[in-house]
């Protein structure tokens, strides 16, 4: 099973982005990867044709928030792909397309972006789960320090263990 999402939730539409990331896991009981892709896109309606777009769209962003590909390489691509536009409005920047459900998700991504809220979107160092640091100062780094529940992982607690062991061994 994997952490609960309670605490981890993010503002606005980067709760969607979140939950396409979270498709792909590692649960805490098998630490094996697994793929849930297929659900969500029965879940969010998301058409036949939509299917690889989104997939592609996941991958990427993941890459993005793992922070192994820097989020311009990243979105910058998706915008011109998907023909958003900005617009101005009454109460800000909005952004529009006709590219459905991926569309959507790359538009709150960019006001994520806006709103320096966007590098607050983390991933675990251990399980890979994809959190959104509420801290004051933005430092959070794993997903929990305590277990969510009765099969959540405290992945801080774990990782603070593992490095007091291998200090131990060192100084022995």
């Amino acid at each position: 099973m994997v952490n609960s999402s309670s605490g981890q939730e993010a503002p606005d539409g980067l709760e969607a982005v979140r939950g396409l990331l979270n498709t792909w896991l590692i649960p805490n009981d098998t630490r094996e990867p697994e793929d849930h892709f297929d659900e969500y896109v029965e879940r969010s309606g998301a058409s036949r044709s939509q299917r690889s777009r989104l997939k592609a769209l996941r991958d990427d962003l993941r890459s993005a928030v793992e922070r192994s590909t820097d989020t311009a390489e990243i979105v910058n691509p998706w915008i011109e792909r998907l023909a958003i536009q900005p617009k101005v409005g009454e109460n800000g920047l909005h952004f529009t397309h006709s590219s459905g459900l991926a569309g959507d998700l790359v538009c709150a991504v960019l006001e994520a972006v806006a709103a320096a809220r966007w590098n607050r979107l983390k991933a675990c160092p251990d399980c890979r789960w994809i959190f959104y640091d509420h801290s004051r100062n933005a430092s959070k780094r794993w997903c929990l320090m305590t277990a969510g529940g009765p099969d959540g992982r405290s992945c801080g607690s774990i990782a603070k263990v593992r490095a007091h062991r291998e200090r131990a061994r060192s100084s022995e």
